[in-house]
């Protein structure tokens, strides 16, 4: 797959999870499991309104979904998402992996003299 195919579906994901309560929440889903707002809130300085601000937009890029349990609205990591960015960081390291083999043997062919 092509560099712009990867990046097209790489950098919203990559934009959500640059910010450090974004990636606080991802991680604390993945631990955690599906979890309201009440519970993503406790233990932290960020108020629920900005937490569900930061959760619609790692839904915007389908890294969480929401769904009702009762009177209560669960939040859920979709880890196929992160998929994508590892692909991603999995193609731009293959491409170093290339070069600094290129390079290796430029250096080990060569005479000596750089």
């Amino acid at each position: 797959m092509k560099a712009s195919a990867h990046l097209k579906g790489a950098a919203p994901l990559f934009a959500a999870l640059g910010d450090e309560t974004r990636l606080a929440l991802v991680a604390r889903l993945s631990a955690d499991g599906p979890r309201s707002i009440t519970r993503l809130t406790a233990g932290t300085a960020v108020t629920r309104q900005a937490i569900t601000k930061h959760l619609h937009v790692l839904a915007a890029t389908g890294l969480v979904h929401q769904h009702r349990r009762g009177r209560e609205r669960l939040w859920r990591l979709d880890p196929a998402r992160l998929d994508i960015a590892q692909k991603f960081l999995e193609h731009i390291s293959s491409q170093w992996d290339t070069r600094l083999a290129r390079l290796r043997n430029l250096v080990e062919d060569s005479d000596g003299t750089l």
